[in-house]
């Protein structure tokens, strides 16, 4: 196997952190690949001679990612190969490369799968891999649905095979959003009537609910909202907490508007932001469509209202800084300051895995301190696709007159800077 090391070199952990994390990717070479499609499509080999099914296409990353026969393997699929491993003959190009890179992050597959694609030559034939790594984290769902190896096929798996699923997960390798909060209970310290009625219809979609009849303990498992031993998780605590701050001071968002140029001004709100991180974000987006003036131009035949931000690109940066702060060494609130020329957002924490001060904000830079935080926001509507977070802020600015938006990347924070509409 090719062993391809991230260019910064900082990170000492263990490569199956990396893994996880996505900053290391391991490629089979050739002759390892060729070696797979002479044995066959099996439950870690799946050909297909179209470049067009992506739903097919995200059902086998999905069921590669679960291992359910727990191989420690990597599943791949050859796009380009008929069923019996000849050579399809297809036109493998940079666009279908892009595409196929982007099931990774395009919000359906949660949570996100380590995977690597790559144009290769094998046997003569030009194909297109896509190589997926067992997850450290199942079980990993498409559109909230479950998807295994059954020999050469992907299948639906049942709830039972859900359980041994989650009773593979490999708790001392995952991120912090996953890990117990000590000595809270799920009677006492989570909003149960919450879960069942609003989480849990957006998380599970309603024919996998009637017919897995899984008792509470089991969803939560699978949802990651619980640990083996059924204490809240920290995303359960932040998503469904009775009182996040009790076990998270800083979780909360701190809201400041000023009538001037500076924070010596005079104030004019000020708004503390508590309660699980749904909550906030709802308060937070009342408060942004307050407070945007909407001065009419009568400059011309037609009056047109003309925004001093646009609400879309204040959005998307308040929920980036929510949902990818740091919440386990720091209790800073995230501080949104709203002055008269500008607006600045701190968030907590700085730079994670693969995001560098150099690449941050570029789209190609991904990487997730919260997965399973930014998982539980994906299923409640919060977010649309991974990683277009900023793409959409900068577009959204852009459209309105505003300059792009400043990063200040420091060691402990970020902070963002939006410029108001000149």
């Amino acid at each position: 196997m090719d062993l391809i090391w991230p260019e910064c070199g900082s990170c000492k952990q263990c490569l199956n952190w990396l893994l996880y994390c996505g900053r290391v990717k391991i490629m089979l070479n050739n002759q390892e690949l060729t070696d797979l499609i002479g044995s066959g499509e099996s439950d870690r080999v799946e050909f297909t001679s179209s470049t067009r099914d992506l739903d097919k296409f995200r059902r086998a990353i999905c069921a590669f990612a679960n291992d359910l026969p727990d191989h420690k393997k990597p599943g791949v699929l050859f796009i380009g190969l008929n069923d019996d491993g000849s050579c399809a003959n297809l036109a493998i190009g940079d666009r279908q490369l892009q595409t196929l890179g982007g099931l990774r992050s395009d919000g359906k597959i949660q949570p996100l799968p380590v995977m690597e694609v790559a144009k290769r030559k094998l046997q003569s034939c030009d194909v297109a891999v896509i190589q997926v790594e067992p997850s450290e984290n199942p079980p990993v769902r498409v559109d909230g649905r479950c998807w295994i190896r059954t020999g050469p096929r992907s299948d639906r798996a049942t709830a039972e095979e859900e359980r041994r699923l989650t009773e593979k997960r490999r708790w001392g390798n995952l991120s912090y959003d996953i890990h117990s909060v000590r000595g809270a209970t799920v009677e006492s310290d989570l909003d149960m009537q919450k879960f069942e009625t609003e989480y849990l219809p957006c998380a599970v979609p309603a024919d996998v609910l009637s017919q897995n009849r899984r008792n509470r303990e089991q969803q939560m498992k699978a949802l990651r909202l619980v640990t083996q031993d059924g204490t809240p998780t920290v995303t359960a605590i932040l998503m469904l907490g009775i009182d996040p701050r009790y076990w998270f001071p800083g979780a909360y968002v701190q809201f400041v508007l000023y009538k001037g140029t500076d924070v010596t001004s005079t104030v004019l709100n000020q708004k503390e932001l508590s309660g699980t991180l749904p909550d906030q974000l709802k308060q937070a987006e009342t408060l942004l469509n307050l407070s945007i003036t909407r001065p009419l131009n009568t400059s011309g035949a037609r009056h047109i209202e003309e925004q001093s931000y646009p609400y879309e690109a204040l959005r998307e940066l308040v929920h980036n800084a929510v949902i990818h702060r740091n919440y386990e060494n720091s209790n800073t609130p995230v501080l949104v300051t709203w002055l008269e020329d500008r607006i600045e957002i701190i968030s907590p924490g700085s730079v994670f895995g693969a995001v560098s001060r150099e690449n941050f904000g570029t789209p190609s830079a991904t990487a997730y301190r919260n997965p399973t935080i930014a998982e539980a926001m994906k299923n409640l509507g919060f977010m649309e696709r991974f990683g277009t977070g900023i793409a959409k802020a900068r577009k959204a600015l852009e459209d309105n007159g505003n300059p792009p938006p400043e990063f200040d990347v420091r060691d402990n924070f970020i902070l963002a800077i939006i410029r108001r509409r000149p």
